[in-house]
């Protein structure tokens, strides 16, 4: 067979990989196992994936090539359980050797705080040296409450930060802050793959300060919702960078509410072979 034939013939085999992911969330939407928001549209979402995935590249080759047939469709599957968009930058596919994993960006984050509990706006900001930055806490409700923070011009440094914080304002007039500071936001970043010394590290600091804090006062928020089991994952660390490590992915994982999907050549559905531990998922394991 040329090598023309066969790229005509391979090339379908990719796609399908997505249309069996929407068949079953399809599937498990219609008996209830599973549901979608508003708005959210699985189809256009994962489109939007494999035309992404379609460009990218391991070592010269395709990463649809590279990767495992059942690693992209438990990336795919994982993208529209969280209902995340890769077009809108809420989500970043990574592959590991021949393993494709999905790492949600802080934006994905934001989306899926705002999904889960009626809010109004998430702002953040920087504290510089020099600045009046005070907070009290209520003894009663444990809550954070900003009582004053004054900035002049001449103290924006990005060389001096010191802190940063995120504001969540709900719709009800209720709000939530999370201050940090700036050795609390350089541990979160020794999370990530580059260790807070990647270009946008350096060059933008006082954003990736702003990042860190939004997705930790959004992490208060998700994992206080009823569908938390859904979102678990690296919050603390800084969710954006492209090259997240591979443990934390791992640990998501482990610690996730949903099962891997697995793909193999018999198409049919068959029920687990063995009793769930209480780590496993809810969902029945999906074969092909």
């Amino acid at each position: 067979m040329s090598k023309e034939n066969s790229a005509v013939t391979t090339a379908p085999k990719k796609t399908e990989i997505t249309d069996q992911v929407l068949q079953k969330v399809n599937s498990l939407t219609s008996i209830g196992e599973l549901k979608i928001p508003d708005g959210y549209s699985p189809e256009n979402a994962l489109k939007s994936a494999y035309l992404i995935l379609n460009d990218m590249q391991v070592s010269g080759k395709p990463v649809l090539d590279v990767c495992s047939r059942e690693s992209i469709a438990n990336a795919l599957f994982d993208m529209v359980v969280q209902a995340l968009s890769p077009m809108k930058k809420q989500c970043y596919f990574i592959p590991y050797g021949n393993k494709l994993t999905l790492s949600k960006s802080y934006a994905g984050t934001m989306a899926i705080a705002k999904r889960v509990a009626p809010i109004k706006s998430i702002a953040a900001n920087v504290i510089f040296e020099g600045d009046e930055f005070i907070y009290e806490i209520d003894p009663l409700s444990g809550r954070k409450k900003i009582v004053v923070h004054k900035q002049i011009l001449s103290n924006i440094d990005q060389n001096k930060i010191v802190g940063a914080y995120a504001v969540i304002l709900m719709d009800d007039g209720e709000s939530f802050i999370e201050p940090m500071t700036m050795k609390e936001i350089e541990t979160s970043w020794m999370q990530g793959a580059t260790k807070g010394n990647s270009p946008a590290h350096k060059n933008f600091r006082g954003e990736m300060c702003k990042k860190t804090a939004i997705g930790r006062v959004c992490k208060m928020i998700i994992n206080s919702s009823d569908d938390s089991d859904l979102y678990k994952g690296g919050f603390d660390e800084e969710e954006n960078e492209k090259d997240t490590a591979k443990d934390q992915r791992e640990a998501k994982k482990a610690a996730s509410n949903i099962e891997e999907v697995t793909f193999e050549e018999v198409k049919e559905v068959t029920q687990p072979t063995e009793t769930p531990t209480e780590n496993e998922l809810h969902y029945p394991k999906l074969k092909f």
